[in-house]
């Protein structure tokens, strides 16, 4: 593994599939152009609507999603993590929200089913069921390790407050971690980015953090910065509250040397 640049992507979608992945290319042309060669896009960034319509087109966003996500890292030869859409489960109703890490040649690498559901009474007069139609997933979520990329873990959005699962990656000698979301606008601006911190200085790694912003159709409201966190728990990049991207460096040698300064991981008692 090399130092090399990594993109988290912001974006404000939409109840519209196509004109989301028409936002979601031109972001990617931007970070790729700018040297990213890893690029994560935000959790719902092919779909933010109510909750019905998403399951009532479910099918096709999920069919169109994969395609996008296949065809786009083969055109612009870059990593990409697509960070989380619904992918209809048999008969049940539901969905998964999915994840799925996706290299160059189109080949899906990783593939994570959002674990913990985000049910939720929001104190500004807002209530989330994420559950009422999305269908937990039951695995912990996998580490892809790539010679030139380093290790690469996955998660979604409300995971961030379940530090168990980030150590389960962790001891699977995890280098980065995605954290793609739509957080609330709410909890965002006094959780968020000390949570990343936290979850980057506790496992030691780097924390890519792609994300939602602004409105995106009724009173949905999310946060924004996107951002990229490195193992110290500092701040790289933070892509503020517009459409945008972060970029910044993954570099190995930060990592080595985090580790020795601060060997916490080599510490742990209760494993």
């Amino acid at each position: 593994m090399k130092s090399y640049l990594a993109a988290a992507i912001q974006m404000t979608s939409v109840p519209d599939l196509r004109k989301n992945l028409a936002q979601a290319e031109e972001l990617i042309d931007l970070a790729v152009h700018q040297g990213a060669e890893l690029v994560g896009l935000p959790e719902n960034f092919s779909f933010m609507g109510e909750e019905k319509d998403k399951l009532a087109q479910a099918s096709a966003i999920a069919t169109e999603t994969e395609t996008f996500l296949k065809t786009i890292a083969q055109r612009y030869q870059v990593t990409i993590l697509g960070g989380g859409f619904p992918v209809p489960v048999d008969s049940t109703g539901k969905f998964y929200n999915t994840a799925l890490l996706i290299d160059p040649t189109g080949k899906e690498l990783a593939c994570y089913r959002k674990v913990h559901l985000f049910d939720v009474n929001v104190p500004d007069g807002n209530t989330y069921q994420e559950s009422s139609t999305v269908m937990a997933g039951t695995e912990l979520p996998p580490v892809y390790i790539s010679e030139k990329l380093g290790s690469i873990g996955l998660s979604v959005c409300y995971d961030v407050r379940f530090p168990e699962l980030y150590r389960h990656l962790s001891s699977k000698g995890v280098d980065v971690i995605f954290v793609p979301a739509a957080f609330t606008a709410f909890t965002g601006k006094d959780h968020w980015q000390v949570l990343l911190q936290a979850r980057a200085i506790e496992n030691t790694c780097y924390i890519i953090a792609p994300a939602q912003t602004g409105t995106h159709y009724a009173r949905r409201q999310t946060h924004g910065h996107a951002m990229i966190i490195d193992p110290w728990g500092m701040v790289l990049a933070d892509a503020g509250e517009q459409p945008g991207v972060a970029i910044a460096e993954i570099n190995p040698g930060r990592i080595e040397q985090v580790r020795r300064q601060m060997p916490s991981l080599q510490h742990r008692v209760f494993i």
